[in-house]
């Protein structure tokens, strides 16, 4: 497996951040904000100085993550909307920027979660989204073309407040669209907070469309909606993850898992927090 970072995670400072991550061994990188702009906001000579650091330290750009397409009401969203257009034009520039430094990767999301999409024995009529995944799958034939136009892979993130929240709906969605440039992006505990059980489970549905994988820890109470970051191996992944690595293992997975730096320490940094975690995820996916 690649091992790499989500970079802001460590810092929005670029080359910090390559310089922490190198020293742990890793030589991934995955991008989302750097310097003062989310990926798909840089300009040209911002994304030639991206390239030229990562050069610089022999680390490998693995997926380009801009929010494309986070937070869209599904059953309110038309695709002639300015704000979809907008979403649309964001992808293309993140695609432009993944040719640019390398990256094979760019992420979507699946819009904003509706609660309960499918139902029978009356639930149809009272508390399904009526119409919702059909409308999503529609919203999605674009981005997707996109992609098999451009010859890029696209990754769709199991979100927690989004469409697709677990792995049975990955599932779904990858052979509803039909798309060989349509991959899962797995954050397992995300699908965690949607009730989802990472392994066997969520593992069995999508082991074979798995694009890219996020990992972090996290203690969820659901009814409360609260979730407190932990460090790695601390929190609700913790009984699943060496299942999970091993399995990946096992079934011969070579493609990029990010550590999500979003573990802070109280009176701390997020670095600090990378730095409490980073040697349970090289121990557990090394």
């Amino acid at each position: 497996m690649e091992l790499g970072v989500i970079t802001d995670g460590i810092s929005r400072d670029f080359e910090h951040a390559l310089k922490v991550l190198t020293e742990q061994g890793l030589d991934r990188a995955e991008l989302q904000y750097v310097w003062e702009s989310e990926v798909g906001d840089h300009s040209d000579e911002e994304i030639e100085r991206i390239k030229t650091l990562a050069d610089q330290y022999g680390v490998k750009i693995s997926c380009i993550s801009r929010h494309n397409f986070a937070g869209l009401p599904v059953v309110d969203t038309e695709i002639d909307d300015a704000v979809y257009a907008s979403h649309m034009d964001g992808l293309k520039r993140c695609i432009r920027m993944a040719k640019t430094v390398g990256s094979p990767l760019v992420r979507i999301m699946s819009f904003r979660k509706e609660m309960i999409i499918f139902g029978g024995n009356g639930a149809q009529d009272w508390i399904v989204s009526a119409g919702a995944w059909d409308r999503f799958l529609k919203m999605m034939e674009a981005p997707v073309q996109l992609a098999e136009d451009e010859g890029i892979t696209l990754v769709v993130e199991t979100g927690n407040n989004s469409m697709i929240t677990s792995g049975y709906l990955g599932r779904k969605f990858v052979d509803a669209m039909g798309s060989d440039r349509l991959r899962i992006l797995w954050d397992i505990p995300n699908t965690m907070y949607c009730t989802d059980i990472p392994y066997p489970d969520a593992y069995e549905e999508i082991k074979d469309i798995i694009g890219h994988v996020h990992i972090k820890d996290a203690v969820a109470n659901i009814s409360r909606a609260t979730v407190e970051f932990q460090p790695l191996g601390e929190g609700d992944v913790a009984p699943y993850m060496v299942d999970i690595a091993n399995a990946l293992k096992r079934d011969g997975y070579a493609d990029g898992v990010s550590y999500e730096s979003v573990y802070r320490p109280e009176d701390g940094t997020f670095e600090d927090g990378y730095r409490a975690s980073v040697g349970k995820f090289k121990e557990v996916f090394g």
